[in-house]
């Protein structure tokens, strides 16, 4: 077997003294380009994970209010003369708390066929009470919440 070798197919390599360094220019720049990039990458994903941490500890305070409202109406003392204060209260690990206010705004007379008891006019009394709770979480995220009810009772109590 001849194993025959023809230069004139390789490549010319340029001597050293015509060579520019182009290839290392170009390779640099687009490790630049690509360093960039991953620099940018990098800070959208911390900026996106604060915003989902926001959105968290908010959605947070935001049940907190709300627990605070049932606090307040599953208590079943429903007072007719002055606010009821619910005191702060921890939730969970104690990085939550809510605290409410429950007080009664007024009264309007029920008709005699509208309450199941029937005795005289004006003998019942629709008290609307106003509960305001506030809610907070983590990182200093707070909620407020209103919720209006009211309760039917005898008309003797004031509001």
């Amino acid at each position: 077997m001849n194993v025959h070798c023809n230069r004139s197919l390789q490549p010319a390599i340029a001597p050293r003294s015509s060579q520019r360094g182009a290839a290392l220019i170009v390779g640099l720049i687009l490790m630049l380009v690509l360093t960039v990039l991953g620099i940018s990458g990098m800070n959208t994903a911390t900026l996106e994970l604060v915003m989902a941490n926001n959105s968290q500890s908010q959605q947070s305070a935001f049940q907190a209010a709300e627990t605070g409202i049932d606090f307040a109406v599953g208590n079943g003392n429903y007072p007719t003369t002055a606010p009821v204060l619910f005191p702060p209260t921890a939730l969970g690990d104690g990085t939550y708390s809510t605290r409410s206010v429950m007080d009664c705004v007024t009264t309007t007379p029920v008709p005699d066929r509208a309450f199941s008891m029937g005795a005289g006019s004006g003998s019942a009394q629709a008290y609307h009470f106003d509960v305001v709770a506030v809610g907070t979480g983590p990182r200093n995220a707070t909620a407020t919440h209103n919720q209006s009810f009211y309760v039917v009772g005898p008309g003797s109590g004031a509001c």
